[in-house]
């Protein structure tokens, strides 16, 4: 499938202002009132439906709902932001301040260019940022490629020209990393990359907690969670607002990254919100759910784009309410990876048998952790257990990325609490080698409280939308064709597979399987818009939810013909106010 989509004009670019801009730019923007709004959208509608195609062009009823209320819509979650710095189209250019051979690095195949690869990214950093160059040829990897200082960026020559040609895996490198949930499971199954960005100090806590058997966490507030400090208090606001009011900020300044932190009350009204509220998840039993609770505090950094006394306007709106049972606060956080991009090269692990579920050796590809405003570009990964994985990373973009080679077990995934990511113009490979036995096959995974991230533009030859319980909720997936032949997964302790909007939205199924894809059953107050006609076979689920789900199916049999075709592309004019500059048919 081509990745090409149909062409419009670009949208007036407000989201490439940086963190400190004053938000009054924005305001601008906002003139077209909601009513012109909505008759842009119909008149745009119209035009298009003028035109015969094999389905006649449709915008959905949620559609012409959802531009009157975009940041608290019931159903479908406000994306617009997704993304390294808010979705730009452009990452940022760093001049080159180091090449790698410079430092050793030989592209022969047979050389280990790791340690070489490692100082030139070093260098890079203590000169304050800059690009590190691979030129063309293929370099051996006998370790991890460590981007762990912010500001810098590995760029091959390409991936058809540039290869890492990884000949070991992390449990040869780094050690057995099991579970801090207890068992005998390889957490190599579902974190760590052989390219792994991620900050210094996290990384090297994480290595001597891993061979210390003293299993990490693994998100924003280290090896034991407590290693934040309050820097203010927040007064009750409602989700979709982008201006809070704290307590005291003294300690908060336009541009500083913050964790907003929410702490779940006894009876579980955090969790029961981020489902939507009412008498299902009410009556759903939450105390057993173990690994779910571990999860809690609900942790979502973000910018800090204004402070005007005591209002702080952030770079993204709020993603759920504040309640004051939730003793919500911003915080400190383990010191982020940002600005870092890892470009134009393949990743190719020694082709081993992929081996039985949650065993994985760490044949792992790209995975980004505790990164904000970090990007993949141009990036292939060949025979990997995982391919890419966001593990509490937020804001991050990856763009045109794909998976090849013998079969992996996590084409990509998002954990451990990772938000307002954008994967873009991605493929998953069939696999060149047959599914040895007891192995499994997901697709584009999330969990873990994990929200408002997006995989847009999409072709899976193989895999499955795999919500792998963990509460995730206002996900979207958009514009993507899929073999549905994949199986989700996830610990009954985890909890709900899916709590509320999410979204699937122009979803090409060629193979005619439900699972996963149609969610209208299955995730509280979500859409399901523009699917193919699909039935279920091979996975059936039930509900975690009794009673009334309050979900939509709307188009459905109809993808392609729904307007807008893209839901993220659609939703990236919007910027605290309702502007569509080019109306709906994108």
């Amino acid at each position: 499938m081509s990745n090409a989509h149909t062409g419009t004009a670009a949208p007036l670019n407000v989201m490439s202002m940086t963190p400190t801009a004053d938000m009054a730019a924005a305001t601008a923007v906002t003139a077209m009132t909601r009513r012109t709004l909505l008759g842009s959208a119909v008149a745009v509608a119209a035009g298009t439906m003028a035109t015969p195609t094999a389905h006649a062009a449709e915008v959905p009823r949620l559609w012409r709902e959802f531009t009157r209320t975009p940041f608290t819509h019931p159903q479908i979650p406000y994306i617009g932001r997704a993304g390294c710095h808010g979705g730009a189209e452009r990452f940022p250019r760093r001049p080159v301040v180091a090449d790698v051979r410079d430092f050793g690095a030989v592209a022969d195949g047979t050389t280990d260019s790791a340690p070489a690869i490692n100082r030139a990214i070093a260098a890079a950093g203590r000169a304050g940022g800059g690009t590190v160059t691979l030129p063309p040829g293929t370099f051996r990897i006998d370790d991890v490629v460590r981007v762990d200082r912010s500001n810098v960026v590995l760029r091959g020559a390409g991936s058809g020209r540039t290869t890492l040609y990884a000949t070991k895996n992390l449990t040869e490198l780094i050690g057995v990393y099991g579970s801090r949930y207890g068992g005998d499971k390889s957490s190599w199954s579902w974190a760590g990359g052989l390219i792994w960005p991620a900050p210094r100090a996290r990384w090297e806590s994480l290595v001597t907690a891993i061979r210390a058997r003293a299993w990490p966490f693994e998100g924003w507030t280290g090896n034991r969670r407590d290693e934040w400090r309050t820097l203010t208090a927040l007064a009750p606001a409602r989700q979709g607002s982008w201006t809070v009011t704290v307590a005291d900020a003294s300690r908060l300044r336009p541009g500083r990254l913050v964790l907003l932190r929410l702490s779940d009350d006894p009876g579980h009204t955090l969790l029961e919100h981020m489902c939507g509220g009412g008498p299902g998840p009410e009556a759903y039993v939450w105390d057993d759910k173990t690994k779910l609770t571990s999860y809690v505090p609900y942790e979502w950094p973000v910018r800090i784009a204004r402070v005007h006394g005591r209002k702080v306007t952030l770079e993204r709106p709020l993603p759920l309410d504040l309640r004051p049972e939730w003793r919500p606060l911003l915080t400190t956080h383990v010191p982020e990876l940002s600005g870092s991009g890892v470009e134009g090269l393949t990743l190719e692990a020694v082709e081993t048998p992929q081996q039985p579920h949650l065993l994985d050796q760490g044949h792992n590809g790209v995975v980004l952790q505790c990164a904000y405003d970090c990007w993949v570009d141009d990036v292939t990964v060949r025979h990997v257990d995982n391919g890419f994985g966001l593990v509490a990373a937020s804001a991050c973009t990856l763009r045109r990325t794909r998976v090849a080679g013998r079969g992996s077990h996590h084409p990509y995934f998002c954990r451990e609490g990772s938000h307002d990511n954008l994967v873009q113009d991605f493929t998953i490979e069939e696999r060149t080698r047959p599914a040895p036995a007891g192995t499994q096959l997901h697709g584009i995974n999330v969990e873990g409280l994990s929200s408002y991230n997006v995989w847009s533009r999409g072709d899976m030859r193989m895999g499955t939308f795999d919500s792998h319980r963990g509460l995730p909720f206002a996900d979207v997936r958009t514009d993507i064709t899929l073999n549905n032949n994949g199986r989700h997964g996830g610990d009954a302790s985890a909890g709900p597979l899916f709590g509320a909007r999410f979204t699937h939205w122009n979803v090409r199924v060629t193979n005619g399987r439900a699972g996963l894809v149609r969610i209208d059953g299955l995730a509280p107050y979500s859409a399901t818009v523009g699917i193919d006609e699909v039935r279920e076979f091979d996975q059936i689920d039930v509900p975690d939810f009794t009673g009334d789900l309050h979900t939509r199916l709307e188009s459905y049999g109809s993808p392609g013909a729904v307007r807008p075709r893209n839901l993220h592309e659609a939703q990236r004019g919007i910027v605290r106010g309702a502007a569509f500059p080019n109306g709906v048919d994108r």
